[in-house]
């Protein structure tokens, strides 16, 4: 026995239908969903705020940039401006003169201001003096080329835009150059303008990158806007330099994205940690699950196995406990306790109660048995003869007379020949009312003769045919009543575990009250339809009637002894019968309606027999 229920138990806690099972899958669809929101929830916290930081550094490296531009430019056009509002260069712009070259446009002087290019420009756009050095305080003729060619094509009303000073970028041949433009006044900035200081400062790709502290930095072709192309590992920024009339070039670097990787990293640190922390949290969760309830209520599975397999009702031997387990366990005690005293009290009582319900019970199915019989005899008994003897012996002496016409000899042989169909007809009718009520009488016989056997005894069962059983009681049922009733059922085969005699009475009964409920409808028929449905290891047969139907709330008296639905009947011993057999075949009987005039349904559950069922269809 306790091999057994070992084995049954590994069984229930491997199948999906154990409550083991189905807490593990709950704790691993749980895990899953919490794993994956959980991810979500990062997801949108971690990556999105990581981004935001990149965009921020990005931004920020493209304000530097216009910064280290716009700084470095600036530096050139406030020494342009120096220069521009200063008296010597007034009074020069109006009379050139060595001095003021030797001294103020040395090469040592633009050394001095931080320039490589310098010229003074009149108005006329007529340059005055030029001059550009190299890092030796060299002149270059070359460059000085380039940025008179540079000069010549500056529009200085468009460039400084109503001010004193500008600065911006031009392309000085293969040279990007830091422009500074300034008008010439006196130094307190009076007088009429004599002309324009233009200053250049050299800017280097290698300069630019010191500037902004990128090792790798090029200046590229002009573009339009910022650029900004992010890739796996790096982004390519684009910033454009602008000069007088638009950009002259683009200052293109990289930055890694250390950023959005450190936010990746976080992220799956994030996701690993949460999951670990939510795996042992359901790993702790399962074990305290299957220690405080899946244990118990094991042991309360076992303990009720071995009160079904052995009948005796001993209590459960558990530690007291304060929670629904223990509140469980007690009231299972409780139950076995009233089972066992309901038990003694029925053994006490069953002989009682069987010797009296037997006699009345058997009267009442041989009651029912006969109405067929009865039936069949008023039906044949008022059946009128409709075929007149002195007629036919007429037509046959007409007939054997010679000298009748042909139409006329032909007229009488077709109606000889009607008339012995008529007969055979109503022979054969006569036979089948005669094999119905012998049958029924049948039927009654065998009630009588195994009352007897099964009054105090609880019936034995054995593999019936259900579908045979309801054949023949719909067959019998149709003469139980004044009206035509229709009978539909199923024609395979379905094999239970009961008691034939016994289940064909009650089927007999409830196919008499469902006749019964027809006709108290005052229709001159009606229909019983018969279904029967596979429930796991049980059959469930459920007959179905269009008669007066009842309340649904008087269900639960239906099967008291004495109670009908119908007032001008008495007695209530059918259904209360029906339910006691049934229940001692270990099966179940309900009675249902939708109320009044719906109709109504009685449904009988029993054990199927398979195996039985698959014997019996071979040896047929």
């Amino acid at each position: 026995m306790g091999e057994s229920f070992a084995a049954l138990r590994r069984r229930r806690l491997m199948s999906p239908a154990s409550l083991g099972a189905k807490l593990v899958l709950i704790l691993t669809g749980v895990g899953l969903l919490g794993a994956a929101a959980m991810t979500l929830v990062l997801a949108f916290v971690i990556s999105p705020s990581f981004n935001k930081l990149e965009r921020d550094a990005v931004n920020g490296h493209v304000e530097r940039t216009h910064a280290a531009l716009g700084e470095f430019a600036s530096k050139v056009k406030n020494t342009a401006l120096d220069y521009g509002h200063w008296n010597d260069s007034y009074d020069y712009m109006a009379s050139p003169n060595k001095a003021f070259e030797e001294d103020s446009f040395a090469p040592s002087a633009m050394v001095n201001l931080g320039v490589d290019g310098m010229a003074y420009v009149r108005e006329d756009r007529s340059i005055v003096i030029s001059r550009w050095i190299d890092k030796d305080q060299n002149d270059v003729p070359a460059k000085r080329a380039d940025l008179l060619r540079a000069i010549a094509r500056i529009d200085f009303a468009t460039a400084l835009k109503g001010k004193e000073s500008a600065d911006f970028y031009l392309r000085l041949g293969d040279t990007l150059a830091a422009i500074g433009v300034s008008r010439i006044r006196r130094t307190d900035g009076g007088g009429d303008p004599r002309g324009f200081v233009v200053m250049a400062r050299v800017l280097g790709a290698e300069q630019l990158g010191n500037l902004l502290g990128f090792a790798k930095l090029t200046l590229a072709k002009p573009a339009s806007e910022v650029s900004v192309v992010p890739h796996d590992k790096t982004i390519d920024i684009a910033v454009p330099i602008l000069g007088d009339k638009g950009p002259v070039a683009t200052a293109a670097y990289q930055l890694p994205r250390d950023l959005s990787s450190l936010g990746q990293r976080m992220l799956m640190l994030a996701v690993i940690a949460s999951v670990l922390l939510l795996t042992l949290v359901l790993v702790a969760l399962r074990r305290m699950i299957t220690t405080l309830v899946i244990n118990p209520l094991n042991r309360v599975e076992r303990h009720m196995g071995v009160v079904r397999a052995s009948g005796t009702l001993g209590l459960l031997t558990e530690k007291p406990r304060r929670d629904e387990i223990g509140s469980l366990v007690t009231s299972f005690n409780s139950m076995l306790r009233q089972l066992k005293d309901l038990r003694e009290q029925l053994e006490v009582q069953s002989f009682t109660l069987g010797r009296s319900e037997s006699a009345v019970a058997v009267m009442h199915n041989v009651r029912n048995a006969l109405n067929p019989i009865s039936t069949v005899m008023s039906a044949g008994l008022g059946r009128s003869v409709e075929l007149d003897r002195t007629v036919v012996d007429k037509a046959f002496a007409e007939l054997a007379r010679g000298d009748i016409p042909e139409v006329r000899r032909q007229k009488l042989v077709a109606f000889l020949a009607a008339a012995a169909q008529a007969v055979e007809e109503e022979r054969e009718e006569r036979r089948r009312q005669i094999e119905i009520g012998r049958e029924a009488l049948h039927n009654v016989l065998e009630i009588i003769g195994k009352q007897q056997e099964v009054a105090h005894e609880r019936p034995q069962l054995e593999a019936c045919d259900l579908t045979d059983i309801v054949a023949q009681n719909a067959t019998i049922a149709r003469y139980s009543g004044q009206g035509s009733i229709a009978f539909s059922f199923p024609s395979k085969r379905h094999w239970v575990l009961a008691n034939r005699v016994i289940l064909s009475q009650v089927i007999g009964n409830l196919f008499s009250n469902a006749a019964e409920a027809i006709a108290a409808t005052g229709r001159s028929g009606g229909s019983i339809s018969v279904a029967i449905h596979d429930r796991d290891e049980r059959l469930e047969l459920v007959i179905r009637d269009d008669g007066e139907g009842f309340d649904p709330a008087t269900a639960p008296t239906l099967f008291q002894r004495g109670f009908s639905t119908r007032a001008h009947k008495s007695g209530g011993l059918g259904l209360h019968w029906c339910a006691n057999s049934i229940l001692a075949m270990e099966g179940t009987l309900e009675l249902r309606s939708e109320g009044k005039g719906h109709g109504a349904r009685a449904v009988i559950t029993l054990k199927a027999a398979p195996m039985l069922a698959a014997e019996k269809e071979l040896a047929a």
